[in-house]
């Protein structure tokens, strides 16, 4: 592959935009059109072109937004990672530039064409990620906090599909998650951050309890919940333990390349409280997606 096409493919993280993919199907299945109650709410009030749109939306967004933190960051990666597209000079800064702000316009673009809310909430999340690669990420507390909130805008815009947001208030769960994993990549470089892993762990325990809180409400066979949660489980606290235990900057990357892919398994958790158990495998396809092109491309 021409390097220049490939130092383009490696700026937007292609490995991680089917966790954002997952997010847009977890938010739409809150609103309950999947469940088997409310299917013909699904069939007459949203076409599957909808959510068609939502999901690329979000796609666009995210590689926007990690295209432009490379930007910001191309000093430091020059640095720290200078194997990176901009300071190895495949990419020149400018062409970046341009490249990430040309995908998170259409991002922007398409949530329009599915309602104005979405629209809306397309600009929020674009905010609140430029707002993170330029300032935010800069500050121990508030860098977490932001990606976490970035995260938690995108589950909503998947909520939005009808243009409503009857359930926002669940975010919640998606922003003290990517927190945690953004505390646990503070020591990708250097290491020794077993306080952080400590922290992450207790972040990714209280995401559970939520889940399971939400699945005890919403859901009148909690047993969809709990396999999957018990799948996530397993896949985020076993490189978290090794991290811990053998504190190097390799295993805290693995456990942060765990974490982000694993949002897709969160995602489906969600969607099944919510849904019916087969949406739920639909999004847990996308995992294996996901690990396939993290053995081409970074994942942070």
């Amino acid at each position: 592959m021409n390097q220049k096409i490939l130092g383009y493919a490696r700026l937007a993280r292609p490995a991680n935009l089917p966790t954002a993919a997952a997010d847009i199907l977890a938010g739409v299945a809150v609103t309950g059109i999947f469940s088997s109650a409310n299917t013909d709410i699904f069939l007459t009030a949203i076409s599957g072109s909808s959510i068609f749109y939502l999901v690329f939306s979000s796609v666009f967004l995210y590689a926007g937004g990690v295209i432009l933190n490379d930007v910001f960051d191309y000093k430091i990666d020059a640095i720290e990672r200078p194997e990176r597209p901009i300071p190895s000079g495949i990419i020149s800064l400018r062409s970046a530039a341009t490249y990430g702000s040309i995908v998170m316009f259409v991002g922007i673009a398409l949530a329009f064409l599915v309602n104005s809310v979405s629209g809306s909430v397309a600009i929020i999340l674009a905010v609140s990620i430029l707002l993170y690669d330029a300032i935010a990420k800069k500050y121990d507390f508030f860098g977490p906090l932001s990606m976490g909130i970035c995260r938690g805008i995108n589950l909503i815009l998947g909520m939005s599909v009808l243009g409503t947001l009857g359930y926002w208030w669940i975010a919640v769960i998606p922003i003290i998650y990517i927190f945690a994993i953004t505390l646990i990549s503070r020591g990708e470089v250097h290491g020794k951050n077993k306080n952080h892993i400590v922290l992450a762990g207790v972040l990714y325990a209280t995401v559970i309890f939520a889940v399971l809180s939400l699945a005890y409400l919403y859901t009148d066979s909690i047993i969809f919940p709990l396999l999957y949660l018990a799948l996530f489980s397993f896949l985020v606290f076993r490189p978290l333990r090794k991290a811990h235990s053998e504190n190097s900057p390799e295993n805290i990357k693995k456990a942060v390349m765990a974490g982000v892919l694993s949002l897709v398994v969160l995602d489906a958790s969600i969607a099944v409280t919510f849904s019916t158990w087969w949406y739920g495998l639909l999004i847990l396809a996308l995992l294996p997606v996901s690990k396939a092109l993290s053995k081409l491309f970074a994942v942070t």
